[in-house]
């Protein structure tokens, strides 16, 4: 067995904390109906152990947050959180971990994305989508030739000023915070890195599709405007779907209205809540695996490292994931000639089925 070694994501902060992604405004700018409410006199139902991912395909209005709590109701989960704000402007995959996949979440929060977006040029805004002020306008208007010539200088490693409106924290304040009580906002560059930006179709003289698809830190909106003034024409954001995140793609989303109703459908006998869900590690998928035997596994599950002996043992170090018998049981680093578990998985409850497990349906 050939392990590589993986960026260790176990000193970034908690899954549960729903960190905001960086390609996107945080929630807080929509702060509408963030928690469903409960009904007066309706009871309170108990909450269960689930376990998996549902990559949400998020309607356009919703915050990222509001989506979590309707996917913990529908589920009665007693864990929930998600990889990665996605503006309420915007549609698309939003992955959401349930219960032990909350542990897997760093790992789809540092993988790529990929955004396709509508540029509306002739305007740019505080914002940089459709939400700002106008605060620049110009009478020209770009050919596809120039913007397709343009597109490699945003291509690799490249520096960008971060939006205004983002969710940058400046002296411990939020940076669009700052802008809606009018305060000038001056955010340094940073680098990110853009490993795919293609002209997917010029709609007509003010409308332009193009895709990206880039690493954690990179605003899509920065990408817009930066290239409209470039180009002299000025441009916005006004149409945004995420179409991946990390192993999760298109096939993989399900829309809320698909969701509801196979859960009304559960809830009657007609089927199981676990069709719907990944298994935890899918999240892993860039990660080597390791298998162990059960005596291994029983020191591992007690927080115990494990000594590598004999021939197959792997000679490097880096994160892997461990399972026994084809069962997802940890995530360890392997150093020193040890196995060290980092984080601890117990799958009681409800999990993927099996068809989910063997491959996505």
């Amino acid at each position: 067995m050939i392990v590589t070694a993986a960026n260790n994501p176990f000193d970034q902060q908690n899954a549960d904390s729903h960190g905001a992604e960086k390609n996107h405004l945080s929630d807080v700018r929509g702060g509408r109906g963030d928690k469903p409410q409960q009904q007066q006199g309706q009871p309170r139902r108990d909450k269960r152990d689930v376990h998996g991912w549902i990559v949400l395909d998020k309607p356009i209005g919703m915050t990222s947050t509001h989506a979590v709590a309707v996917v913990k109701r529908l589920f009665q989960a007693k864990r929930a959180g998600h990889a990665g704000t996605l503006d309420p402007l915007a549609s698309g995959g939003l992955p959401i971990a349930l219960g032990e996949a909350t542990k897997t979440v760093p790992f789809v929060m540092d993988s790529r994305k990929r955004y396709r977006f509508t540029v509306a040029w002739g305007e740019e805004r505080d914002t940089d989508d459709t939400e700002g002020r106008v605060t620049q306008t110009s009478d020209i208007r770009p050919s596809a030739d120039a913007i397709l010539n343009l597109l490699p200088r945003f291509t690799g490693l490249i520096e960008q000023i971060p939006p205004q409106y983002s969710a940058i924290k400046i002296q411990g304040e939020r940076a669009y915070d700052l802008a809606r009580d009018g305060e000038s906002v001056a955010l340094k560059p940073r680098a990110v890195e853009v490993h795919h930006l293609s002209l997917i179709e010029h709609l007509d003289s003010s409308h332009s599709v193009l895709e990206a698809e880039c690493g954690k830190g990179t605003y899509v909106r920065a990408l817009a405007r930066d290239i409209g003034r470039i180009l002299g024409c000025y441009g916005h954001i006004c149409a945004l779907r995420r179409t991946l995140v990390g192993p999760f793609d298109e096939s993989d989303m399900i829309p809320l209205e698909q969701l509801e109703a196979l859960c009304d459908r559960a809830a009657s006998g007609e089927g199981s809540l676990a069709d719907a869900l990944l298994p935890v590690e899918t999240a892993l998928d860039d990660i080597p695996a390791l298998a162990v035997t059960r005596a291994d596994a029983a020191r591992l599950h007690r927080g115990q490292a494990v000594l590598l002996r004999g021939r197959d043992a792997p000679n490097c170090s880096g994160t892997v994931y461990v399972t026994v018998a084809g069962r997802l049981l940890a995530l360890a680093e392997i150093g020193n000639g040890e196995l060290i578990p980092k984080r601890v998985f117990n799958l009681t409850g409800l999990t993927a089925s099996s068809a989910r497990s063997n491959g996505r349906v």
